[in-house]
């Protein structure tokens, strides 16, 4: 065997110790130190008395994200933010706060630990450490619930700003957005398109939340908000129907099932638009295939490539048209609903 060059090992280290990046962002984060060097630098001193933390371990944490790249140590232990760190913030359009707060959640964390269970059965470890999925046991706290939807929301607005440059939705008079959370995405798509009207559909507990993201867009004169589950039935009368995040969190039956839930609202023309992760060409692309073992260990969904999507399409009553990329990796999966509403074979 060849010897491994020093730089090979720490690169290999850097990748093992990743969990100890993952959780001081979410510390720095949930505790606003980015809020806090809004304005400038600020000494560790400083900070710690604004967050009520202990001033020596701070500055070991401030320091060791200097090193990462989310902070700058400038001297006189005092810090300031970074191109990287600025992303954190919660007052910046394309904010990772509500992300990073959420990877390290004590609950999400356990899943990941547990992945072993899920590499060894091919289930979804949520349900093995929590004994049920991940929808219901959020339901059941809101302040888990919230946290996720801000997650969300987040993720959301970064994938809007990549999809609407990489696609034209300006040909539909209505989208319907299902499974839409709390608006982010469908307010982006109208915020573009002046004349378009859109219809949000989500559980009951989640759009709770849409009214203010709406209204802060600008339109909420032009959204309904509906409620339900798309396992039994979702709003007519849109020309697109948008499923952003929603078919890599099931398996592939769940998916048609949802697909086929959709195609009952719809006229024959119609547009489905599956908006997800492209898995990528083999050794490429480590955001889609980390994502799809998330969506293993989470809720036992996956990410899927093209041709997948054209398999559950098909078998769904749609005819695939093909697939959009956008500069994030996030793809728009395109299909028509088809004359015949029986499921192609």
């Amino acid at each position: 065997m060849d010897p491994v060059s020093p730089q090979s090992s720490m690169a290999l280290r850097r990748l093992i110790n990743g969990y100890q990046v993952t959780q001081a962002i979410r510390v720095a984060t949930i505790l606003g130190i980015p809020d806090l060097l809004a304005d400038g630098p600020r000494t560790s001193d400083d900070l710690a008395a604004a967050t009520g933390t202990h001033r020596g371990a701070l500055y070991r944490l401030l320091r060791a994200l200097a090193a990462a790249g989310i902070f700058r140590e400038e001297g006189e232990q005092q810090f300031a933010l970074t191109e990287l760190g600025k992303r954190l913030r919660t007052d910046v359009p394309d904010s990772l706060a509500g992300w990073a707060a959420f990877v390290g959640e004590p609950y999400h964390w356990l899943v990941w630990g547990d992945l072993l269970h899920s590499v060894q059965t091919g289930e979804d470890a949520f349900h093995h450490v929590h004994g049920t999925d991940p929808w219901t046991f959020r339901a059941s706290d809101p302040e888990r619930s919230i946290g996720f939807d801000r997650a969300m929301a987040a993720v959301s607005s970064q994938v809007a700003a990549a999809v609407l440059a990489a696609y034209d939705f300006g040909r539909f008079d209505t989208v319907v957005d299902i499974g839409g959370g709390s608006g982010t995405f469908l307010a982006a798509i109208l915020a573009k398109h002046p004349t378009m009207q859109g219809i949000l559909f989500d559980l009951p507990h989640v759009v709770a939340g849409a009214g203010p993201v709406l209204a802060a867009a600008g339109v909420a004169d032009r959204c309904t908000v509906g409620e339900g589950s798309f396992f039994e039935s979702v709003p007519t009368g849109g020309d697109a129907y948008v499923l952003k995040a929603v078919l890599h969190d099931w398996d592939d039956q769940s998916c048609i099932r949802i697909l086929q839930t959709c195609r009952r609202a719809m006229t024959a023309g119609t547009v489905v638009l599956a908006i997800e992760r492209d898995l990528g060409l083999p050794n490429q692309n480590p955001d889609g295939k980390f994502s799809d073992l998330n969506m293993l260990v989470a809720t036992g969904g996956r990410e899927r490539t093209p041709e997948e999507y054209s398999r559950l399409f098909a078998l769904a009553g749609f005819r695939f048209v093909g697939a959009t990329p956008s500069a994030i990796g996030t793809g728009v999966f395109e299909g028509v609903a088809v004359e015949d509403r029986t499921p192609a074979r």
